[in-house]
């Protein structure tokens, strides 16, 4: 197969070259289990409270103490953090260029005491921690007026830009909302300005009625690969019903996308041999007014669905790629759905 397909909601075009290979086998994927290291020398471990800043949000065992052990969830600032916290969100300019302060927060969320853990071995109850803490941590700093946007992500493994073996995950609030999801709420906006419909709803609906890309579904979420997916085994997660923000989404739903979560990456696991892999969460960003700009993102809780996008890191992104913004994605998403339709799990 070779066809070249448009993203509905980013108006990227992907290239679909399924002869440049497609199975998994294919692939020569290093299992990420492989690089545990010495939970000894883990900072992130419990009982090594005192290596990490103090913790900003935890979930911990009646009668524990802050920053001591008897903890599940821990959030902390991160040691190097991309951006600093301390002053304000002022902006410049020189000539044509312009710049704001690198203000904003860097937060790692760190999934479990275990060493060894993972989102698709972990109970249920662990998962929905995790996700407490990511609404928990949104919803706080977006009460902060220089932040714009807080995008929650996971690297899994080396390839994929984590440099410590411990389960965790991250979140960086940012001064601005990034290039890529200001096209997805520019691109939102103008579907439902022509047709009063929400995209993602539509595509949810329509990939429901077709199955051929849907790899897992439960009563209030969907697991689908994306028409034109970017990356061999890319994977969307969406809620079913129509929720613009993260921040916003019942807490009484938070066990069913613990366990669709779960699911999707265990079939990860399973079926590409624990490969190296990023889920970042795109949802709505700040609503609280900017001075000057009242209706910024006025629309989006109509017209905006928050998802996670869940990226196997199976092959480089090279030069073509770069030059020309066009990816060359060697599997069909119809192949994948359907192979980690079939994984036993």
């Amino acid at each position: 197969m070779r066809e070249i397909r448009k993203d509905p909601i980013s108006d990227r075009w992907v290239a679909i070259s399924t002869e440049r290979g497609r199975r998994p086998s294919d692939f020569g994927i290093t299992s990420v289990s492989s690089e545990l290291g010495d939970p000894k020398l883990c900072p992130f471990c419990e009982g090594s409270e005192d290596k990490t800043p103090p913790e900003i949000l935890a979930w911990r065992k009646q009668g524990t103490q802050t920053n001591r052990p008897g903890w599940d969830i821990r959030v902390v600032p991160n040691k190097f953090p991309a951006f600093v916290i301390e002053g304000d969100a002022s902006r410049s300019g020189r000539g044509i260029y312009d710049m704001i302060k690198g203000v904003g927060a860097h937060e790692v969320i760190i999934e479990s005491p275990k060493h060894d853990a993972s989102i698709p071995d972990m109970d249920d109850e662990q998962v929905c921690k995790i996700l407490w803490s990511y609404k928990h941590r949104i919803v706080d700093l977006e009460k902060d007026i220089r932040f714009r946007y807080v995008l929650v992500f996971k690297n899994h493994g080396k390839a994929a830009g984590s440099s410590l073996p411990h389960p965790h995950s991250q979140l960086i609030a940012t001064p601005i909302t990034p290039r890529y999801v200001k096209l997805e709420l520019a691109n939102s906006r103008a579907y439902f300005q022509e047709k009063e419909r929400c995209i993602f709803c539509d595509i949810i609906q329509y990939e429901l009625e077709v199955g051929e890309r849907i790899v897992y579904e439960n009563e209030h979420f969907v697991v689908m690969a994306p028409f034109a997916s970017r990356f061999p085994f890319e994977l969307w997660l969406l809620p079913r019903r129509h929720e613009f923000g993260f921040q916003v989404f019942p807490d009484s739903n938070r066990i069913m996308l613990a366990r669709c979560l779960k699911n999707i990456l265990k079939r990860i696991k399973v079926a590409l041999n624990d490969p190296p892999y990023n889920y970042v969460l795109h949802t709505s960003p700040s609503s609280v007014p900017r001075p000057g700009k009242p209706d910024y993102w006025g629309t989006m809780q109509y017209d905006f669905h928050w998802h996670i996008e869940i990226i196997p890191r199976l092959i480089k992104t090279a030069g073509f790629e770069w030059g020309s913004g066009l990816y060359i994605n060697p599997t069909a998403p119809e192949e994948a759905a359907k192979f980690l339709r079939e994984v036993e799990i």
